[in-house]
């Protein structure tokens, strides 16, 4: 088409190669009012720059991973005279690296010598599957560890004796419970921190900034809080099991005959307040013996009382 005054103008099909996108998908964008319907020129169906730089804008968010009724309502706040730069500077802050963890690249070498020197095809593809590698284009022989670490415990877990398909397994399982945390966490930020900002319309650019910096704030909080939460757990399970195990070892003449008893939980929450979870059971025991022992003094004390008022007696 020739070229308008006030700028380009474009058949459908124009439009669709300019864009990258597909007639199909222009005209689908238009039944769901992210694209404004063409100009109509006689028989025709004229198209602009604009269409092209919505259709570009589209195309964008949706390689930041938002949904198109997403993209919508943040269209309509474009059109509404209200920017973009703000929420596309909060996505790019969401979108980054949630640790400072860097990727490493190890080759198919590497990876056998740090796993016992055996070429275990069956536990690569595992691993790639679990994201923990990942192929590396045009180089069939190397693979990229987006997490280091995390391919380091492995190694030092089958160094001990774990099978690899024991890691994988515990990994899946591991993965999913993490999930249910990090999803817990989000929900718990949102209703508390961030509702404010997710109201029916996007958020202006100044409300987008102050989430930004929210976000980069409280970013470190997750894994603080899980950090401190997993060592305390271990400590006391750890010790638990530890316990549990030199007690089936000990002569049965010196094994002590355990007992269940319930308690309301009142008084255990009381008394974990006290001395900490892992306590409880040492507290009540200790607490127990010395109420036998304060009795067993007193019996002693009125029994010597009452033979000293015998003897005194006329």
């Amino acid at each position: 088409m020739s070229e308008e005054p006030g700028g380009a103008a474009y058949r459908i099909e124009d439009l669709a190669h300019r864009s990258g996108a597909t007639v199909r998908t222009i005209r689908a964008y238009q039944d769901r009012g992210l694209l404004p319907r063409p100009e109509r020129r006689g028989r025709a169906n004229v198209y602009a720059n604009a269409h092209l730089a919505r259709l570009r804008q589209i195309a964008d968010l949706l390689d930041r991973g938002y949904t198109l009724a997403s993209i919508k309502e943040l269209l309509e706040a474009w059109d509404a005279g209200r920017g973009l730069g703000g929420v596309l500077g909060l996505v790019a802050e969401v979108d980054g690296p949630w640790t400072d963890e860097e990727a490493a690249r190890i080759s198919r070498a590497e990876l056998d010598e740090r796993f016992g020197g055996r070429h275990d095809d069956a536990a690569v593809a595992d691993a790639v599957e679990l994201g923990v590698l990942e192929p590396v284009v045009g180089d069939e022989d190397s693979f990229l560890v987006p997490s280091p670490q995390e391919l380091s415990a492995a190694a030092e877990l089958h160094k001990a004796g774990v099978p690899l398909s024991a890691i994988s397994s515990h990994l899946r399982e591991l993965r999913g419970q993490v999930e249910h945390i990090a999803s817990r966490f989000l929900e718990f930020t949102t209703e508390h921190v961030f509702a404010r900002y997710l109201g029916e319309h996007p958020p202006s650019d100044t409300e987008a900034a102050e989430a930004a910096s929210l976000v980069r704030r409280l970013r470190p909080l997750a894994q603080q809080t899980v950090d401190a939460e997993l060592a305390r757990a271990m400590r006391m399970f750890a010790t638990r099991h530890l316990r549990q195990h030199l007690a089936k070892e000990e002569p049965p003449e010196q094994r002590k005959e355990v007992r269940v008893v319930e308690l309301p939980v009142g008084t255990m929450h009381a008394v974990e307040g006290l001395v900490g979870a892992e306590h409880v059971a040492e507290f009540i025991t200790a607490a127990t013996e010395r109420e036998l022992h304060a009795r067993s003094l007193d019996r002693l004390t009125a029994n010597h009382s009452n033979r000293s008022d015998i003897d005194e007696a006329p």
